[in-house]
């Protein structure tokens, strides 16, 4: 602790071994669980099939999709969790889907923090 004095006054500072400067994981997760979830959406989508180049033959997605067209006669309806995701997956996620993704991340890292 390093402690200075200006006109009778004592102020205080704490140092890199005091307890106030120990990392706290509740804070670490909060931050850093959204910015990880935007991270990680790209990836995870081309883990599971959706790729920019379409749908990987014999992945996840194309089960998804192959379901999603026998419980729709023949075709995957516009705005369907495969539509949705096949969109991301080509294109990306766009800033609205961007911003849910760090939303959620935010609340999964909000709900660690407290289990935590």
């Amino acid at each position: 602790m390093l402690t200075f004095q200006y006109h009778g006054q004592s102020t205080s500072l704490q140092g890199p071994g005091d307890s106030m400067h120990r990392a706290n994981p509740s804070v670490s997760l909060s931050v850093l669980c959204p910015g990880g979830a935007v991270v990680a959406a790209p990836v995870v989508l081309g883990a599971i099939g959706f790729t920019s180049l379409g749908i990987a033959a014999g992945s996840y997605g194309a089960a998804m999709m192959s379901s999603a067209a026998i419980a729709n006669g023949g075709g995957v309806a516009a705005g369907s969790a495969v539509a949705i995701l096949q969109s991301a997956g080509m294109a990306g996620l766009s800033s609205a889907a961007t911003a849910a993704v760090a939303g959620a991340g935010g609340t999964v890292g909000g709900l660690l923090a407290i289990l935590i």
